[in-house]
C-alpha cells in the first residue's frame, strides 16, 4: 500500500473492521494484547487468556486499536466488574479479573522485566504481596470537570460565559451545568460518575456538595478546548488513621465566587476539615499548579503510617494505598539492614516518608526531593515527630546528591534508597551511586521495566541484586510496586562468609 490519504486506515487493518483474535499479555495502560497474522493489536476491554471479536478503532501500519465486541471464549479469571463505569472510565483495567487472577498477571509481569529486559535469570522474584480486602483503599482521589454540553455552547451561552470570566468563574445556568467523573481511556473525554469504589466510603457527598455548589454559586466548569471556565478538577485526599478530609478545587483563576457556600455545604461531610484552592491557569493537562490558597479550615491531613505522623498538603506527594504503603515501608526498612551506626541517603524522598522511617534506626538520614513544598511537609514531619537527625534538600536528586557528595566526601552513605518516578532513574544518578560505592542499595519502583533496566545497569556496576519484593499497591490497575534489595559484591561476598561460618 502507498500513500496514505488523510482521514483513511493503513496497514492491513481497516477501521470498523471485526476480526477474532486470542489475547496474550496485557499493555502497561490496560489493554489486551494480541497478534492477527503477525500484527499486533491492543484490545480494550479484553485481558490475558480471552478470545474476543474485537472492532478496529484505529489501524496503523504494524498495529491496531481495537475494542473487544464480544467475548467468544472468556479467560479463566474473568469476572463481571462491580463498577458500573468499567470499561469506560480509564481506570481500573483489570476490573474484568478476579483479585486472585490480577495477583498473578503482576507477579508475570514483575517477573518477565526481571527476566527480560533486566537479563537476571536466578534472581528470587518473591510472590506479591497482596490485599484482604482490595477495595475502598484510595486516600486520594481526583476528578475532572468539564461541562455538561460537551464544551460546544449555544451563541448566546459563549457570550454570556465571555461577559462571566472576568467574574471569576459566573456564568448563564446553561454554561455552568457540569459533568464531574473519571477521563476515558487515552482521552480526556469525562466519564459522569458519582463515586469510585477504591475511594473510601462517603467520598460521594464531597462531590454532590460540588455539584450543589455549581448551583448555587455560578461557577463555571473549565473547558479544555476554549481554555474558558474556572473549575478544573476536584481533589480530595483523607488521612485514614485520622479520618481528616481535606478538598481541594484545582482552578483557572486566583479565586472562586462565593465560596462561603461551598465550606458550608463540606462542612456537613464527615473528616471535611479544610477547603483550599490551587491554581492551574496554563493550557495543560497536568492537574496541579504551583499555587496553593487555603480558603478554611486546614490546607493538609494528618495521617500515621506505623509510629510515624505526617502532615499532608494537596500538593504534596504521598502514597495513595495507606495499608501496602505500611507493607513497602517495612519491607524497605528491613532491607536497609540499619543498626543505628549507618549513613543514609533518601532520594526522590517525597514528604518524608521513607526518611523519617529509616531516621529511627539510622546514625544520620539525608533526603533529596524535587518539589519545595514536600521539602517543607518532610522538615515539618521530622519537626512534629521529633527527628533531628535527618537533613532535607531541595532539588534534582541527579543534581544534588552529586554536589553534596562532591562538596564534602567525608559525608560518606553507607545505605542508599531510591524510589524515583515511573521513568526510572537518571543516568547520572546511577553514576553517582556505584561512585559512593554504598554497601545496600535498596531501590522502590511503581514500574518493572524501568526498575530492571536500571538494576542491570547497577549490577554491571559490581552490585549483586539479592531478590525483589512485589507489592501490590494498586489493586484494580495494572500497576504494581516492587523493592529491590542489592548488595556491593564485596559485601555480599563477606556476608556469605559470615553464613558460612555460622
Amino acid at each position: 500500500m502507498s500513500g496514505n490519504p488523510a482521514g483513511k486506515d493503513v496497514g492491513v487493518f481497516t477501521k470498523n473492521q471485526i476480526v477474532p483474535v486470542t489475547i496474550e499479555d496485557i499493555s502497561d495502560t490496560g489493554e489486551g494484547i494480541g497478534h492477527v497474522d503477525g500484527f499486533t493489536l491492543f484490545v480494550s476491554k479484553a485481558v490475558p487468556g480471552d478470545t474476543v471479536r474485537a472492532r478496529i478503532i484505529k489501524a496503523k501500519k504494524t498495529y491496531a486499536i481495537a475494542k473487544a465486541e464480544e467475548i467468544l471464549e472468556p479467560a479463566p479469571g474473568r469476572v463481571m466488574p462491580e463498577c458500573p463505569v468499567a470499561g469506560s472510565c480509564g481506570g481500573c483495567q483489570l476490573s474484568y479479573l478476579s483479585y486472585k487472577s490480577q495477583l498473578e498477571l503482576k507477579q508475570k509481569k514483575v517477573e518477565d522485566c526481571i527476566r527480560r529486559i533486566g537479563g537476571f535469570a536466578d534472581v528470587p522474584v518473591l510472590p506479591i504481596i497482596g490485599m484482604e480486602e482490595p477495595r475502598a483503599y484510595r486516600n486520594k482521589g481526583q476528578f475532572p470537570v468539564g461541562p455538561a454540553n460537551g464544551g460546544k455552547p449555544s451563541p448566546e451561552g459563549a457570550v454570556a460565559a465571555g461577559k462571566a470570566s472576568s467574574k471569576a468563574g459566573g456564568s448563564s445556568p446553561k454554561e455552568r451545568d457540569a459533568v464531574i467523573g473519571f477521563y476515558a481511556g487515552h482521552s480526556h473525554r469525562i466519564v459522569p460518575t458519582s463515586c469510585c469504589g477504591m475511594l473510601w466510603p462517603g467520598h460521594e457527598e464531597i462531590l454532590a456538595a460540588v455539584r450543589e455548589y455549581f448551583t448555587m454559586s455560578g461557577a463555571a466548569p473549565y473547558d479544555e478546548e476554549t481554555g474558558q471556565g474556572l473549575v478544573r478538577h476536584v481533589l480530595m485526599r483523607k488521612g485514614f488513621s485520622t479520618g481528616e478530609i481535606v478538598v481541594c478545587l484545582v482552578i483557572n483563576g486566583t479565586k472562586i465566587p462565593k465560596p462561603e457556600l461551598l465550606w458550608e455545604r463540606l462542612q456537613t461531610v464527615d473528616g471535611v476539615v479544610g477547603l483550599c484552592l490551587n491554581v492551574n491557569r496554563e493550557k495543560t493537562n497536568v492537574i496541579l499548579g504551583d499555587r496553593l490558597i487555603p480558603l478554611f479550615g486546614k490546607a493538609s491531613v494528618t495521617d500515621r503510617i506505623g509510629e510515624v505522623r505526617f502532615e499532608i498538603s494537596p500538593m504534596s506527594f504521598y502514597q495513595v494505598n495507606p495499608v501496602q504503603t505500611k507493607v513497602l515501608y517495612d519491607t524497605a526498612l528491613a532491607y536497609a539492614g540499619l543498626t543505628g551506626e549507618e549513613t543514609v541517603w533518601d532520594l526522590y524522598c517525597g514528604i518524608g516518608t521513607i526518611s523519617l522511617f529509616l531516621a529511627r534506626s539510622a546514625k544520620k538520614v539525608y533526603g533529596v526531593e524535587i518539589v519545595p513544598e514536600a521539602i517543607e511537609n518532610a522538615k515539618e514531619n521530622a519537626r512534629i515527630n521529633g527527628i533531628e537527625n535527618a537533613e532535607l534538600y531541595v532539588g534534582a536528586a541527579e543534581e544534588v546528591f552529586p554536589r553534596l557528595t562532591k562538596e564534602n566526601p567525608a559525608i560518606g552513605a553507607d545505605v542508599i534508597v531510591v524510589d524515583p518516578p515511573r521513568k526510572g532513574c537518571d543516568g547520572k544518578l546511577l553514576s553517582t551511586m556505584l561512585a559512593m560505592a554504598p554497601a545496600r542499595i535498596v531501590y522502590v519502583s511503581c514500574d518493572p521495566a524501568t526498575l530492571a533496566r536500571d538494576l542491570r545497569i547497577l549490577a554491571d556496576g559490581g552490585y549483586r541484586v539479592e531478590r525483589v519484593q512485589p507489592v501490590d499497591q494498586f489493586p484494580g490497575s495494572v500497576h504494581v510496586e516492587n523493592v529491590a534489595l542489592l548488595l556491593r559484591e564485596e559485601e555480599k561476598q563477606c556476608q556469605d562468609t559470615r553464613i558460612d561460618h555460622a
